[in-house]
């Protein structure tokens, strides 16, 4: 240490006692109002913010919770180890948390039962206020635990217990949207090709199409197709619904991936796309819709906004204010050129 700066008085650091002083407040009514707790006027608050200000008051992580008695920290458990849809959850998420001035810990559970609790044990270990659960597919899921010490939010995948709060999107009103769109541009013999029957969103989605064609007065054009959310299985069902109904002049899609399949094999079949057949997917998952030939248009779920709202129910909860029950994040369509 230089002999300058060992001459120099030390800088104590500015503390919550000086900023309640300065403010003419007591220490309690000063920790309220810079953690945005209990009930002061709104004077009060500015008065004090204004002193901690004036100050260049900065409150320490340890002491921040401590006064709260919160870590300020979230857990986001989720199942999708491609992060096709947990990523975006979690953008969302963050979106949220970022205006709380929450930090979150992510952890994949790869969709294994014994994976997803050793996460739980060592979330619940660091005190976190609260979790997310983000999974990859819409099915419903069992709940983490029966009872749990903090609240959980279950995002894209509902929770099974019906009072658990769950945010999930609308498959049913994203099947209408598209077949919607179908409509209002002219196509009247309409196909549905569209991912495993196991799963919950590829037969939502189905009953949404009929259901939205009855409304009309139409039907579809033969019986839902089931089979994978793959590119081969779009081109192999292409091929199958130009053979079965030639005049085929519309097809919605059970996901993006799908209908880029369904394009080449319509392309490659000798169909003009969009003006014979116009095709509409679901996910806007933009590097598949954008690189499809022509660029699809597509249904989005919404998912970072899925992510948002069950950022914003999980601070709510934490705050003492929570949202049992299914909510329900309405989609868009995306209109580019198929």
């Amino acid at each position: 240490m230089s002999q300058d700066a060992a001459a120099r008085p030390a800088t104590r650091r500015v503390g919550i006692a000086d900023v309640a002083a300065l403010a003419g407040v007591s220490l309690g009514t000063a920790s309220k109002a810079l953690n945005g707790r209990g009930t002061l006027r709104e004077e009060t608050r500015a008065r004090v913010r204004a002193a901690a200000d004036e100050l260049g008051f900065m409150p320490s992580a340890a002491a921040r919770n401590l006064l709260s008695g919160r870590t300020f920290t979230v857990g986001i458990i989720t199942t999708d180890s491609y992060g096709r849809f947990s990523m975006p959850v979690t953008r969302g998420v963050e979106d949220s948390l970022g205006v709380g001035e929450m930090i979150a810990f992510l952890c994949d559970s790869r969709d294994d039962p014994i994976r997803e609790q050793h996460h739980l044990r060592k979330l619940l270990e660091r005190q976190v206020d609260g979790i997310i659960v983000a999974g990859r597919r819409t099915d419903a899921r069992e709940p983490l635990r029966d009872s749990l010490p903090v609240p959980v939010v279950y995002a894209f995948a509902r929770s099974r217990e019906p009072h658990d709060c769950s945010v999930v999107s609308d498959e049913r009103g994203a099947a209408r949207l598209a077949i919607s769109h179908l409509v209002t541009t002219g196509r009247r013999r309409i196909a549905h090709i569209t991912g495993p029957h196991s799963h919950e969103s590829a037969r939502e989605r189905a009953v949404g199409a009929v259901a939205a064609l009855a409304d009309l007065g139409m039907e579809l054009v033969g019986e839902p197709l089931f089979g994978s959310w793959s590119e081969s299985w779009g081109r192999f069902a292409a091929a199958q619904v130009l053979r079965t109904a030639p005049d085929v002049d519309g097809v919605f899609c059970g996901n993006d991936v799908i209908a880029r399949g369904v394009l080449d094999g319509l392309r490659e079949a000798g169909v003009a796309l969009p003006m014979q057949t116009g095709v509409v997917g679901i996910d806007n998952w933009g590097v598949i819709a954008e690189a499809a030939r022509p660029p699809l248009t597509t249904v989005d779920l919404g998912l970072e906004e899925i992510g948002r709202r069950a950022g914003d129910l999980l601070l709510a909860a934490i705050d003492g204010q929570p949202g049992p029950g299914v909510h329900v994040v309405p989609s868009h369509l995306v209109v580019r050129e198929s």
